[in-house]
């Protein structure tokens, strides 16, 4: 969809030229609660185990995750999930703070199992979003607005099939949506929207009754064009979504014990190195060509433990780590996304209150993190966050 506006003139010969050095980082994709611009977790339950849910799945919303996991669930007709995260993400560029603080996480998923091997399912969730609002972005004084918002929403029908008594397997279909807005003193581009799609599949393996394996993979989700049509003419680009491939190992050492350690693999640097801008023909204003984010792929390690407490309470613990994606050489490029937490401590818990109807709560805490540049001007990028999630179930 293109809308119609034109670039805002810069504010004199030296704000353009600073403006023109920050216009390539405005338009990276913004962490929301995160490994880079991943969710660390979909619901309550993901979260309160710090991520660590491809081999041991626990909702419906693992048709998001590892839709093999539909397939583990204890469910004779039916389970719903429904929750929502509530984001606050304090972020600074040299000591200045971003306004709007505040973010609200939607997702939710339906499993139905429609015979005694099969089980359908679909699933929605923001995957990554969210923004920044800055007043004064650089260490010289006078440069104002830098501003960004983006959202990714994923919708994602698919399958699980039981193969035997200890192998399951899944897939879905990702129909994606992906919005964008940027703004600097030199340019503003309005809110736009594109769709894409990708694939996900998975599996569960159960060698022993106190082992269990889940693995889970992503293709590189395709993106349609931004395209903004100006008074300088129409300019566009691409922002696909990351390959992921995810490997987890689940034991049960005791009745009512969980503990599960999974890694991920994201590979961002296929997608968020260098994206092009396709510009009018003979342009030479202060929009670039090339937007050098310059994001390295990243391992990300997850660990959680469940453990019952009684018949109707479950408690969680977990911690997950991730080398931020955006090294000391790209933070001149990456003031619009401020991806660099690495450090997630989780909690949480479930209450069944009927035998069909079950609540959770979580909260993660990723600690503050700080990237000084090592190339050009001596600016800093940090970030912390909390996240609180709430989540009900039902299961028939």
């Amino acid at each position: 969809m293109s809308h119609e506006s034109g670039p805002k003139p810069p504010g004199g010969r030296r704000a353009a030229a600073r403006a023109l050095a920050c216009s390539a980082l405005v338009a990276a994709p913004l962490a929301h609660a995160t490994n880079g611009d991943q969710m660390l977790g979909l619901s309550a339950i993901h979260n309160g185990m710090a991520g660590a849910v491809v081999a041991a799945p626990q909702d419906a919303v693992t048709v998001l995750v590892n839709p093999a996991g539909m397939a583990e669930l204890d469910t004779r007709e039916v389970r719903f999930d429904l929750g929502v995260g509530f984001l606050n993400p304090p972020r600074k560029v040299n000591g200045n703070d971003s306004d709007s603080n505040v973010y609200m996480m939607p997702a939710g998923a339906v499993n139905f199992r429609v015979g005694p091997r099969l089980v359908l399912g679909m699933g929605l969730g923001g995957l990554s979003g969210m923004g920044v609002d800055f007043a004064d972005t650089v260490a010289a004084p006078g440069l104002q607005s830098v501003v960004t918002t983006k959202q990714f929403f994923k919708v994602a029908p698919g399958f699980a099939y039981r193969i035997d008594d200890r192998l399951a397997v899944g897939a879905t279909l990702n129909l994606n949506y992906q919005s964008l807005a940027l703004a600097t003193p030199a340019f503003s581009l309005p809110q736009n929207q594109v769709f894409g799609w990708g694939l996900t599949a998975g599996l569960v393996w159960r060698p022993s009754e106190v082992v269990q394996v889940g693995a889970s993979w992503s293709n590189r989700q395709r993106m349609g064009d931004f395209e903004w049509n100006t008074a300088a003419g129409r300019f566009s680009m691409r922002m696909d979504a990351p390959q992921t491939l995810a490997v987890g190992v689940a034991l049960r050492p005791a009745r009512g014990l969980l503990v599960e350690a999974d890694v991920k693999r994201i590979w961002f640097s296929d997608v968020l190195d260098r994206i092009a801008v396709r510009r009018p023909e003979g342009y030479t204003g202060a929009v670039p060509a090339v937007m050098p984010f310059g994001w390295s792929d990243q391992t990300v390690f997850a660990i959680g433990v469940q453990k019952d407490l009684g018949e109707r309470m479950q408690l969680r613990a977990g911690f997950n780590y991730g080398k931020s994606p955006i090294g000391p050489e790209d933070v001149n490029a990456n003031f619009g996304s401020l991806a660099v937490v690495e450090k997630h401590l989780a909690l949480g818990l479930t209450r069944r209150f009927t035998e069909r109807i079950s609540g959770s709560l979580s909260w993660v805490h990723a600690f503050n993190h700080r990237v000084p540049s090592s190339v050009g001007p001596p600016n800093t990028i940090e970030l912390q966050q909390n996240i609180v999630n709430l989540q009900v179930a039902y299961q028939h």
